[in-house]
């Protein structure tokens, strides 16, 4: 996390941020002229030994480079923060008592996932209903039986699939996140705990766009939007 590329001492006038950089993402920057990208997954996601052109990444470092455009990337600390993204799911889906899976011994507003309870009596498909609606769409995957009552949802944005024992020992039976592996959607309903998959994409995309208007809010002078271009990758037929 932090500063990726890019010089600190740069002024700063116009500021995108985006889920991911993508050769879309990188044109939309480099023609509306930004100087700096907030990215919430960094870009190289994994470390390279060479950079040039010969590679899409090398590409877009390149052309981000050449048009003066610094990366900074929040990802897992935005993830964990007190207004990150796991927080403003729980807060989207009106959890009570909410406390990360494995909070910071400074501060327990932050850490690592979020558990909540459900206040009053919800199902699964209850669950799977209000998360469409936070998150705008029109169909979601489910593991769990439709009628099987919910009472405490861990929530872990992108692939939190792997965090399904967290959430089972903060008393989840019921979990929303990104995407799971099939043989941890198999340990979920073996464990008789529910699984609400609404895809990485959107399951951290509609933070990004309430960052680009926080930052708005709290720097002055600076025209602040969150990346037009940028799309699921996925789709349904």
């Amino acid at each position: 996390v932090g500063l990726l590329v890019g010089d600190r001492s740069q002024s700063v006038a116009r500021l995108m941020t985006c889920l991911t950089l993508t050769p879309d993402s990188v044109a939309e920057a480099v023609d509306r002229q930004a100087d700096l990208v907030v990215t919430h997954h960094p870009l190289p996601f994994k470390p390279v030994r060479r950079l040039t052109t010969d590679a899409v990444e090398g590409q877009m470092l390149w052309d981000l480079a050449r048009a003066g455009v610094s990366v900074y990337s929040p990802h897992t600390a935005f993830d964990s923060a007190a207004g990150g993204i796991n927080a403003q799911l729980a807060t989207g889906l009106e959890l009570k008592e909410v406390a990360p899976f494995a909070a910071d011994e400074e501060d327990p507003s932050i850490g690592t996932g979020r558990a909540g309870r459900v206040d009053g009596s919800l199902t699964v498909d209850g669950l799977a209903e209000r998360t469409k609606r936070l998150l705008g769409l029109d169909a979601v995957w489910v593991v769990g039986a439709a009628e099987q009552p919910v009472t405490q949802v861990g929530l872990a944005c992108g692939a939190g699939g792997s965090m399904l024992d967290d959430a089972i020992a903060a008393g989840c039976d019921a979990m929303v996140t990104g995407e799971a592996t099939f043989h941890g959607c198999l340990a979920a309903e073996a464990r008789r705990v529910a699984l609400v998959l609404v895809g990485h994409y959107a399951s951290e995309r509609f933070a990004v766009e309430a960052l680009a208007q926080q930052l708005a809010d709290a720097i002055t002078g600076v025209d602040t939007w969150a990346c037009a271009a940028e799309h699921d990758p996925l789709r349904t037929v």
